[in-house]
């Protein structure tokens, strides 16, 4: 059974979502606040977080840059339509997925169940290698680590698959569509933006100069790839 935690501030979106939720066996664990979210996940084992933007002590946004300081559950925000500035400041520092409101039931549940699947499995529908080694990226996809020049990275389960696609694939040009298919599992209409934050995100976390980034390359105009060997 998966642990999952719905904040907002709305407790009949919360009800909503609980009932929702509930009728694929989830246990649910609730909050009210931002403060309140990281209480609950510092005392229970939550697998994956709902987690609304605009909330008092603690909004959406602090509650998810707090907790990817030493986690990396999935969290996907719950945005009003009108706060398209932080759905991307939210991705920017960690959140993997957002839904807007009013939200529909069923992309609620495929959302949840997509991302609880990453997190859990992280693999393909083919057996991949378990260990892949590029230059000093070090990915163990059974202990599920990633390691630079010998030193552990913490990445989101969404930066982890984008890394692992690549890393499967050195040398080959993955557009922004196909990534987007590829880890979220869904048609990838106005997608580009969401796939370019986690990019630029990954290279701040594994490139040591991201503007010049020897492993994570942008092919302009086509898309992304991971080189063979990293240049120095």
């Amino acid at each position: 059974m998966y642990n999952i935690l719905i904040c907002d501030d709305e407790k009949d979106i919360v009800s909503a979502l609980s009932i929702y939720l509930s009728t694929e066996n989830y246990k649910i664990f609730t909050a009210n606040t931002g403060r309140e979210a990281l209480q609950v996940v510092e005392n229970n084992d939550i697998h994956l977080i709902l987690m609304d933007i605009m909330m008092p002590q603690m909004d959406g946004i602090s509650a998810t840059a707090k907790l990817r300081e030493s986690s990396n559950i999935p969290i996907i925000l719950l945005t009003a339509k009108s706060e398209d500035s932080d759905k991307i400041l939210g991705l920017n520092i960690g959140a993997d997925d957002y839904i807007t409101k009013p939200f529909n039931p069923i992309e609620v549940m495929a959302r949840v169940r997509s991302q609880l699947r990453r997190y859990t499995s992280l693999g393909g529908m083919a057996k991949k290698a378990s260990h892949l080694v590029i230059g000093g990226i070090d990915l163990d996809d059974e202990a599920k680590t990633v390691t630079i020049d010998g030193e552990p990275v913490s990445l989101t389960p969404s930066e982890y698959n984008i890394l692992k696609l690549l890393m499967e694939n050195p040398g080959r040009v993955f557009s922004s569509t196909q990534i987007y298919e590829q880890i979220w599992n869904e048609d990838a209409y106005g997608s580009g933006s969401v796939v370019a934050v986690h990019i630029r995100h990954l290279r701040e976390k594994i490139e040591i100069n991201p503007s010049e980034p020897r492993y994570l390359k942008v092919v302009w105009g086509l898309g992304y790839k991971m080189e063979k060997e990293a240049k120095e």
